[in-house]
């Protein structure tokens, strides 16, 4: 499995295998096993789990104002994005989602974003990239969002489709390709 890593760092973020879902499965696989053990008391959520309660602070003014998950998603499926503003793959992948969002307009699934860097940093980088989907922000560490959505070794960016129900559908590792998302999410529609 630690060789769909090396695979990854040597062909890139985009070859057409880190697309696939079986690239993404050995990919997740090979995260599992090399990431290191999370602290006590995390558990990291797999395909299939229904995901804990997770309030975050939002991005812009004092970041003082918690929002869940739930409140977000309004019984409607999620999907979520962690990403940072100096993540490369990141800035590469950030118009896809914007198109998305704007596209469904938060008919079917809604797109949320958790920045795991400095606030500061996030909020010009939402403001740069006019970012029109929920912005919440997390401190990146051991205990983050995306290591409890099934991310241990933090990789960035990371995305997790979340159905209606709060059951972790899908995952994916490094950053989605133009017009990737509208296929990727149909299987919470």
């Amino acid at each position: 499995m630690a060789l769909g890593l090396v695979a990854l760092t040597v062909m890139g973020d985009r070859h057409p295998v880190w697309q696939s879902e079986t690239g993404q499965k050995v990919l997740q696989k090979g995260l599992e096993t090399t990431a290191p053990t999370p602290p006590p008391g995390v558990t990291v959520a797999k395909v299939g789990d229904r995901i804990p309660a997770i309030s975050l602070r939002t991005i812009g003014g004092d970041n003082q104002q918690r929002r869940t998950l739930s409140e977000i998603a309004k019984g409607k499926p999620l999907l979520i994005n962690f990403w940072a503003s100096w993540c490369g793959p990141c800035i590469r992948e950030i118009p896809e989602l914007v198109r998305y969002s704007n596209s469904d307009k938060g008919r079917s699934v809604q797109v949320v974003g958790i920045a795991l860097d400095e606030p500061a940093a996030a909020q010009e980088f939402v403001d740069r990239f006019k970012m029109n989907y929920p912005q919440l922000w997390d401190e990146i560490g051991p205990k983050d969002a995306s290591v409890t959505l099934g991310n241990p070794a933090g990789v960035l960016p990371y995305s997790v489709l979340i159905g209606a129900d709060g059951t972790l559908l899908k995952q994916k590792i490094g950053p989605f390709a133009e017009g990737e998302i509208d296929k990727w999410v149909g299987a919470a529609r």
